[in-house]
């Protein structure tokens, strides 16, 4: 038994070895393309709530399941900033790797913003989603700004 339990963990902690190194090894190309792709369904998401600042029809439950969504999508793309994809031809800015914290930074506001958002989803208070939709607006264009070619 006690064979089959060290077998196993010696197999599992291989296993997770093994992960890790392939992980740390993804082509830049691949991670752009990864982190690209997170993005593209953030904005996908964020859409109709800005919409909704923009006077489309409030729906509540649109504001919950797109919430949800980008509370996901948010802690998707970052590792795909490696410092193997700065010579990638992409959009994003030297600024990137010159200033981590700084970007750190901005993806945490980001976050909070979008739990802020999840919050108000869930109070009922359409005011209060309204003003939470902008705050995430301000992150997303905070962040394009800073760290984004135009």
């Amino acid at each position: 038994m006690k064979k089959k339990v060290l077998f196993t963990s010696l197999a599992l902690a291989l296993g997770a070895g093994f992960a890790v190194t392939a992980f740390a090894q993804a082509k830049p190309e691949v991670l752009v393309k990864q982190r690209q792709a997170a993005m593209t369904l953030q904005g996908k998401y964020l859409g109709p709530l800005v919409g909704i600042l923009k006077g489309a029809p409030y729906d509540a439950n649109v504001v919950a399941r797109n919430a949800a969504f980008l509370d996901a999508l948010t802690q998707m793309p970052w590792d795909g900033f490696a410092e193997s994809t700065k010579g990638e031809k992409t959009r994003a800015l030297p600024a990137i790797w010159a200033e981590p914290a700084k970007f750190k930074q901005a993806q945490d506001q980001l976050r909070s913003a979008v739990g802020q958002l999840v919050s108000a989803s869930k109070g009922g208070d359409e005011g209060a989603v309204k003003a939470a939709i902008g705050n995430v607006g301000k992150a997303c264009g905070s962040c394009h700004d800073n760290f984004r070619e135009k």
